[in-house]
């Protein structure tokens, strides 16, 4: 429901994880956990908490086998890379040396991940996503879409917002891609869940069509239309 760049500094990354943890279920924290001064989001995360950061030993382990595979001796900047929240469980990084955290706080679910992408995608994928899983709700998300033709964004807004007004569970956002009046080209896209996929295509297409059906009525046409999951 948001994403929020902060600085490097751990009263900054404190205070975000504080209002994250205020108002959602999940927060997750990308990048600052290498073995440099500025890698300071656990420190900041624990310090939302009220918790210390402490050597995680199941953590250490993970850093150790990193740099022994390779022929590399434990520094105190690669030491630093296994200090934890307390409480906090490491997340097993496949690629890199860092690992991650999940802390249960609040009734939050906090995790921090790396922020290179490669490590990133793959804790989330192998270790995150099925914690997500088993406690959010089932839900299916369905995008559709449209291309409109010769409709401007400006006379498009009264029907989008009325399609909005109708499928309350679908996102529905216009993206112009041509100039407004010159040679409108308008991009129409629905995000819709639900706990069936049957449920969440049909609230989609439905909301796209009703804006495609006004842009018609205007003059305009579709050129390119689809969902997917």
């Amino acid at each position: 429901s948001r994403i929020v760049t902060v600085p490097d500094r751990v009263e900054d990354v404190a205070e975000e994880v504080g209002r994250g943890v205020a108002r959602a279920r999940v927060v997750v924290t990308t990048g600052g956990l290498g073995p440099t001064y500025d890698d300071i989001t656990l420190e900041g995360v624990a310090a939302a908490t009220g918790r210390g950061l402490v050597v995680n030993k199941e953590a250490l382990a993970m850093v150790e086998a990193f740099y022994r595979s390779r022929g590399m001796e434990l520094t105190e900047d690669r030491v630093k890379m296994a200090k934890l929240p307390e409480g906090a469980k490491p997340i097993p990084n496949p690629v890199g040396a860092a690992p991650g955290a999940m802390l249960e706080y609040g009734g939050s679910l906090i995790v921090s991940l790396p922020g290179v992408p490669a490590e990133m995608e793959e804790m989330f994928t192998q270790h995150v996503e099925p914690v997500l899983r088993r406690i959010a709700p089932p839900v299916v998300v369905v995008e559709c879409w449209a291309k409109i033709v010769g409709a401007p964004e400006s006379s498009l807004a009264p029907a989008i917002k009325r399609a909005a007004r109708r499928h309350p569970r679908v996102y529905l956002k216009s993206h112009p891609k041509g100039h407004e009046l010159e040679k409108p080209v308008i991009e129409v896209r629905a995000l819709s869940s639900a706990p069936r996929r049957e449920e969440a295509l049909k609230e989609a297409r439905e909301a796209v069509k009703e804006v495609a059906g006004y842009a018609s009525s205007l003059g305009g046409r579709v050129v390119e239309e689809g969902c997917k999951e």
